[in-house]
């Protein structure tokens, strides 16, 4: 098994991550545009069963969260998964969830920056998308610190806006708890692809994992903060989802684009709607920016091994972050948000994603006691949760994200090949 890990000198990263630092950045990833997006799509889907996808989603999320922590705290590197695939399973293993995670995120950030565009400027939507990713990541190429501290005030604002329109739904008096009931519209295909689109909100907590190499004493302030992150957005996504559902019900939420502004507007504060657009933007920003941060470590870890260009690893002597990574990242980011459309990339992204953290609960079946392995039902659970949702997700999804999984495995095979044959 391939073992290899930062070398010395100018490839280390420098730790700087608290447990609090830790916990905003995850909540930076999963607290974002997505909460604003996805309880329509997820609605269309499931209908009035839209709080049984959620809470599915969550106990999946829950346990990648529990497995990722756990092997977090073990291998306290950059790179997630990756890592923990190549140590636990093998690197071809290890390999396969780096690709998923970077191909599935790298479609994420795009998705997070053509939100952004069209929440500030509809009329030139790729153009602010473009801008917002070069901004951004030029900060993260100056040092994670400064990240991290912007994350706190977009963290901070998101979750005001939120709180407002909870409490503006609540005290509007069109709440109606019937709207909460589950009606035969609720199938269990519904449920469980609504389950998977809402997955992709939640998804962030694999930030905290992939900064391994850049907090303190890792080993506890992972398996702190990975459950802590997940459990502040469950209860953030409950409130907000029961309050929309119980404001607009399950048709009404299904067909409209922006659900929360259309929640404010229907519980008679039409003027917090602009607040909501705000509050989209900042969140979809807050989302791009700690994606480029996971994105860039796992491309830095797959660098390491040579599983991509190996020019990519190393780190800027003064900032001590893999600038190349996140400059290559930021490339790529860029060109996807100027010719590509938003739609579909939540769904390619949950595909990829969820191969990760299946592979994440694979690896932590093998952990034994005395690593700190969790009851044997949460990565069994999760590993079966995550096939599921992944397989459940719109059929175009499937397609294209097991073409890219499949075109992964392949290229890993035939760079084998050559490989044995050079030797």
């Amino acid at each position: 098994m391939n073992t290899s890990t930062a070398s010395a000198g100018t490839d280390e990263l420098k730790r700087r991550l608290s447990v609090f630092d830790a916990v905003v950045i995850g909540l930076g990833s999963m607290i974002g545009a997505g909460i604003f997006a996805a309880p329509a799509p997820a609605a269309a889907a499931a209908g009035s069963g839209l709080l049984l996808g959620l809470g599915l989603a969550a106990v999946v999320a829950y346990c990648n969260a529990t497995s990722s922590a756990r092997l977090a705290g073990r291998y306290p590197e950059s790179g997630g998964t990756y890592v923990y695939g190549r140590e636990r399973l093998g690197d071809f293993w290890g390999y396969l969830a780096g690709w998923g995670f970077v191909v599935g995120k790298t479609a994420s950030c795009a998705a997070m920056s053509l939100t952004v565009g069209s929440y500030v400027w509809p009329g030139q939507t790729h153009a602010v998308a473009v801008a917002a990713v070069v901004a951004l990541t030029a900060l993260n190429y100056t040092g994670l610190h400064k990240s991290a501290w912007l994350t706190r005030v977009i963290v901070a604002f998101v979750l005001a806006v939120l709180a407002a329109v909870v409490t503006a739904c609540i005290g509007g008096g069109t709440a109606d708890a019937g709207r909460l009931a589950i009606g035969a519209d609720a199938t269990v295909g519904g449920v469980l692809q609504a389950a998977g689109l809402l997955f992709f909100a939640f998804a962030g907590y694999a930030r905290i994992a992939t900064l391994g190499e850049e907090v303190r004493d890792p080993h506890r302030t992972i398996r702190r903060a990975i459950p802590l992150a997940l459990a502040i957005t469950l209860l953030v996504y409950a409130a907000v989802a029961v309050t929309v559902l119980a404001v607009l019900g399950p048709d009404r939420l299904a067909h409209t684009a922006a659900p929360l502004a259309e929640a404010a507007r229907a519980a008679g504060v039409p003027g917090l709607a602009p607040v909501v657009r705000a509050g989209a933007a900042v969140a979809a920003l807050g989302s791009l920016l700690a994606l480029i941060l996971g994105v860039s470590r796992t491309t830095l870890a797959m660098a390491r091994d040579r599983h991509l260009p190996h020019v990519l690893a190393t780190v800027h002597p003064r900032f001590k972050v893999p600038h190349r990574a996140e400059a290559a990242v930021g490339a790529v980011v860029a060109v996807l948000a100027a010719t590509t459309d938003v739609r579909g990339a939540i769904g390619f992204s949950s595909f990829g994603v969820l191969a990760y953290y299946a592979i994440a609960n694979a690896a932590a079946w093998t952990l034994t006691a005395n690593e700190g392995r969790p009851p044997r039902i949460v990565p069994g659970a999760g590993l079966a949760g995550c096939l599921l949702l992944a397989f459940a997700l719109p059929s175009a999804s499937v397609v294209s994200g097991t073409a890219v999984i499949a075109a992964g495995a392949a290229a890993y095979g035939v760079r084998t090949v050559l490989g044995r044959a050079r030797s």
